[in-house]
Formats: structure tokens, C-alpha cells, sequence
């Protein structure tokens, strides 16, 4: 068990941000053992031929950094930001500028043999820094670029929700709220952790909260005392490889097929634009069933960035859940 204590301080600086390399480093680490991963399972059936053709499998800087199973990861390839949505460059610029003697240490923390690849990094982080940033830059753009968009909607639908959370009961329904391996009491976050424990009083930097996509089904936390972060599997991650199912014909009879149809894609927070591709609906369309469905207290939309998002209520939810009953 890991506890974190936390200061006063601590607890006005909790914040949130989304994290493209949290993103990368996860997804490559579901690649290593995808029988672990059942619901990331579509996704990597699309890539994974990808990413081997890519020469990303054994032998890369990858492959002898982000392990199977519940092994260390270094902490260098999740560092913290200090916005909410870095882009994936931003956050590049900040790995590369890790000083060499923090690769080093956490190189010797890892627990398996180095490659070629590995031990030219310890031996000359300068160099192998901007290698680790190639690798990473190619990875993602076959691996997640096409799906960061449903991905970021997602995400940023999770900030607002538990935004909201923090705002309606607190840092202690915020905390006990994100994840079953995650407890808040007393100024203490305990986080039940296969990989480190002990005790970590923070000096008043505040928790980084990261949700993401790919850290399913468990947490994963760095634990410098400046600047802690913890990862959390964002609701309805799932979704993000479904195809929706057919709209309920008995609720489809009562407020239509389309409307019916948009409130079951609304599964995962999506834009005007992101219904309209999936249902072949026009956007006009979309948005006139969508005022409809927001007045009859079926839906909500929030601004996330440049887009509008939409999210279905619990009343949808009863609604969807009876048709199918």
C-alpha cells in the first residue's frame, strides 16, 4: 500500500491534465501482453502488425522500457505538465530535457536486462534521448493519432465530470470516486499498489490526476514528492472500439430512430460533427434531434477546447436500458 500525506497546500493544488505520453507508454505496455487487456483487444488487433513493421518491437528503446506485466516503468516517460492538454510535441520537449543523471537512477531501478538500445541510453542520455523521442513520435503516429481525437473527447468529458465532482462534494468524493484501488481519508490518499509502498509526505505541490485510456483495469502513480502524479482509467473507455449497437425499436417507436439512434452513440461523449460521420446524418440534422434531446433533459453539452461535446443523462441512460429490457 502507498499512502500519500497531504498538506492543506497539497489539497487546493490538486489538478488535472490529459498526457499524450501516459497515453503512449500505456498502450505500448497493452501491446507486451494484450490476453491482459481484453477491452483494449480491437485496438490492438488494428496496430499491432503496425507497430512490429514499424521495427518497434524487440530490440527498440521501447520494448526494453515499457514492460509486461506490473514491472517498473521509468518515470521519465510520463512527465508532468503544466497544462491541462499538451500536445504530444510539448510533451517531448520536456522528456528530452530530463537531466542524465535522473535517467540513469531510474534506469537502475528497472528490473529486467537492458538491450543494446537501453544501454546506449544510460551510457549517453544525450544521444539516446532523442532516439526514445523518434521512437515515441513514430509510435504514435500508428498507433493513436487516428484515435486521439475520440480519445481526447473522452478525456476531457472525464475533467469535467470530476470537476464538477470536486466542485459538488469535495476533494474527498473526487478522490474515493476515481478508482476502487484509490481511498481518501484523514489527508491521506492510499493507493493499494503491487509495485511500491511506504509512506510519502508531499511538500505542497499538489497531486497531478492524469485519466487515461489505456492504464485499464489498474492505477499507476509517480511518486517524487514534488510533483506526484496518478493515473486512472476514465469511464467508458470501452466504447472507443465498439460499434454502437442498433437504437431499441420500442424507444425508437416513441421518439423516433434517429433520436433514438444518437442517444446510443452518445455512449462516449462525442461532437455534432463526430455524430453526424457515425450515423451518416447530416449535421444539420444531428443538431436539430440533439436541441430536441437537450430540451427534453435527455442530453447535455459542455465546451471542451474549440468543440461541443455531448453527453447522454442518467434519464437517457433509464430510457436506453428500458428499451432493451
Amino acid at each position: 500500500m502507498l499512502t500519500l500525506e497531504f498538506t492543506a497546500g497539497d489539497v487546493a493544488r490538486i489538478r488535472f491534465a490529459l498526457s499524450c505520453l501516459w497515453e503512449a507508454a500505456s498502450s505500448y505496455h497493452v501491446l507486451q501482453a494484450p490476453e491482459r487487456h481484453v477491452i483494449q483487444r480491437p485496438w490492438v488487433d488494428r496496430v499491432q502488425a503496425r507497430v512490429e513493421a514499424a521495427g518497434l518491437g524487440r530490440g527498440s528503446l521501447l520494448s526494453a522500457l515499457i514492460p509486461p506485466g506490473t514491472r517498473y516503468m521509468p518515470d521519465f516517460l510520463t512527465p508532468p505538465s503544466d497544462s491541462l492538454a499538451p500536445s504530444l510535441a510539448d510533451e517531448l520537449q520536456i522528456l528530452l530535457a530530463t537531466p542524465h543523471e535522473v535517467v540513469r537512477a531510474e534506469l537502475d531501478l528497472v528490473d529486467w536486462p537492458r538491450n543494446a538500445a537501453a544501454q546506449a541510453l544510460y551510457d549517453d542520455p544525450a544521444s539516446g534521448l532523442p532516439r526514445l523521442a523518434a521512437e515515441l513520435t513514430v509510435y504514435w503516429d500508428i498507433a493513436l493519432a487516428e484515435h486521439w481525437p475520440r480519445m481526447k473527447a473522452l478525456l476531457e468529458a472525464e475533467v469535467f465530470y470530476r470537476a464538477r465532482l470536486l466542485v459538488e462534494e469535495g476533494a474527498a468524493g473526487l478522490l474515493n470516486g476515481l478508482h476502487e484501488a484509490v481511498g481518501w481519508q484523514d489527508d491521506t490518499l492510499s493507493v493499494a499498489h503491487k509495485l511500491c509502498g511506504g509512506e510519502l509526505p508531499l511538500t505542497g505541490n499538489g497531486l497531478l490526476i492524469v485519466p487515461a485510456v489505456f492504464v485499464w483495469p489498474a492505477v499507476r502513480t509517480v511518486t517524487p514528492s514534488e510533483s506526484p502524479q496518478l493515473a486512472y482509467p476514465a469511464r467508458g473507455i470501452a466504447t472507443l472500439w465498439e460499434s454502437a449497437a442498433p437504437a431499441p425499436a420500442a424507444l425508437a417507436a416513441v421518439i423516433g430512430r434517429s433520436r433514438a439512434q444518437l442517444l446510443v452513440e452518445l455512449a462516449a461523449p462525442l461532437s455534432t460533427t463526430d455524430l453526424a460521420r457515425r450515423t451518416g446524418m447530416s449535421a444539420g440534422g444531428v443538431s436539430q434531434h440533439l436541441s430536441a434531446l437537450r430540451a427534453a433533459g435527455l442530453i447535455t453539452a459542455h465546451r471542451a477546447g474549440h468543440a461541443v461535446l455531448n453527453m447522454r443523462t442518467p434519464a437517457a441512460d433509464t430510457l436506453l436500458a428500458a428499451g432493451v429490457a
